[in-house]
């Protein structure tokens, strides 16, 4: 009787961890009702808020600056509560990406600290630029996105009146092969960048020019020249 070899046994693969994860964040969108690309519009749409009520003006390379919520803590009382009225515009745009209430508490809680100091006169308007509610809330729902969704970009937080220019230029304009061009679309984002190294630059060169011109005039007048 003859006999047959066995045959080999294949193992079947298992899938990749990558796979897993990316089908985990994909059913995690799908539970509620968004996409990818909702939810990085949503975000950004929710870093433009945060970025005209608390850094709308920003100290150069840093992301310290001063916004709207400030200005409206001049006015007594009721400027600090327009200003918590529309910081509540952020935890709404929070628990629409999916973010849970616990998650949004120190958000909250900083905002209703913001309200209280917003009242002392001057010493509260100081403290508002630098508690900062509406960045707390982007922050907790950007951590969130990340772990459950895995969105890991940032330039729609960090520039996002520039990001949707260049989408909007890049779906919209007649030369959008040009502004989908990586290279091109890295340069456009990063303008402030090459703004904030010519003031620099030039910031340099006039306190140098100034020095020089100081020197000068001590080595005329001294003799020392």
């Amino acid at each position: 009787m003859v006999k047959f070899d066995k045959l080999p046994r294949f193992k079947s693969k298992k899938p990749s961890d990558t796979t897993v994860s990316v089908t985990d964040y994909q059913s995690k969108l799908a539970e509620h009702g968004l996409t990818r690309e909702q939810v990085i519009a949503t975000e950004r749409k929710l870093a433009k808020f945060a970025n005209t009520m608390d850094s709308l003006v920003r100290v150069p390379f840093t992301k310290q600056g001063m916004g709207a919520d400030a200005a409206l803590s001049t006015i007594p009382l009721a400027g600090d509560l327009a200003g918590l009225a529309l910081t509540s515009y952020a935890f709404i745009l929070g628990r629409q990406l999916g973010v849970p209430a616990h998650k949004m508490t120190p958000a909250v809680r900083l905002a209703l600290i913001d309200m209280v100091v917003g009242i002392v006169p001057g010493i509260g308007t100081l403290l508002d630029i630098f508690i900062r509610p509406s960045r707390k809330t982007l922050g907790i729902v950007h951590e969130h996105l990340h772990h459950e969704y895995g969105i890991t970009e940032t330039m729609h937080m960090d520039r996002p009146f520039l990001h949707q220019s260049l989408e909007d230029k890049q779906q919209q304009s007649r030369f959008g092969f040009f502004w989908r061009n990586p290279i091109v679309a890295w340069l456009y984002l990063h303008i402030p960048d090459f703004l904030e190294l010519l003031v620099i630059v030039f910031v340099g060169w006039g306190l140098w020019t100034v020095i020089s011109w100081l020197v000068g005039m001590f080595g005329q007048s001294t003799g020392f020249g």
